[in-house]
Formats: C-alpha cells, sequence, structure tokens
C-alpha cells in the first residue's frame, strides 16, 4: 500500500540507533508533518537507515509531500504500527496570481484641447 500526504514539516526528532537480535546496526529518524486541512492533523513518519538521508536539506516549516506506507504487526497479542516515509518532495512555495500593473499618472489620457469635437 502506498500513500501520499501534503504538508509542513513541524519538527525533526533526533536519530535513535541500535542494534538488532541478529547483530545487525539499524538507524531510525522520526519527524511530524502537519496538514493544511479544515482540521489539521500531525503526523509522525519513520524514516530508516540509508532512507534518512531524504532529510537532509528540509528544514522545520517547509511543505512537503511525503509518500510512505503503512504497516502493522503484533506482539505479545497487542498491535503495533509503522508509518515508513519512502519519499519526501519539497514543494515550491506558492505565487500569488499575476495581477495587474499598478495605475500611474501617466495613464491618464491627455484632456481633449478643442471643445467642438461634442458626439452630439
Amino acid at each position: 500500500m502506498s500513500l501520499e500526504i501534503k504538508g509542513k514539516i513541524s519538527q525533526v526528532l533526533a536519530v535513535a540507533s541500535g542494534v538488532s537480535k541478529a547483530g545487525k546496526e539499524w538507524k531510525k529518524q522520526e519527524f511530524v508533518i502537519e496538514t493544511d486541512d479544515q482540521f489539521p492533523r500531525q503526523v509522525c513518519f519513520t524514516l530508516f537507515n540509508d532512507k534518512i538521508s531524504l532529510l537532509e536539506g528540509l528544514n522545520s516549516g517547509e511543505d512537503v509531500n511525503v509518500s510512505f506506507s503503512v504497516e502493522s504487526r503484533e506482539f505479545n497479542g497487542r498491535w503495533y504500527h509503522n508509518i515508513n516515509a519512502w519519499r519526501i518532495d519539497r514543494l515550491a512555495p506558492e505565487t500569488p496570481q499575476d495581477l495587474p500593473p499598478e495605475f500611474t499618472p501617466d495613464d491618464i489620457p491627455p484632456a481633449p484641447t478643442d471643445q467642438d469635437d461634442l458626439p452630439f
């Protein structure tokens, strides 16, 4: 399952690391985005190992589009969920629509000099 969500990075958490039971080293980093929906939601994503580099150059307050997958696993009768980000795209800041040029005194046409040019 692959999903996408847009939002603003609100928090980047510290990198955590450890060693698995199999003796392999692992690293993970989490970050939180806030959606700009009518009722904003905060969503915490996890990046594992080499995917941590996706956050390089991104700062809190930046608008991003995150592609992610959701997985669940059972442990001792309880279910745990991960939201794993696998792609982060920086969104370009929105630019205002083209506005008409400002009005200047040069835009006023000259006054007619001949008073006999009435249309009626």
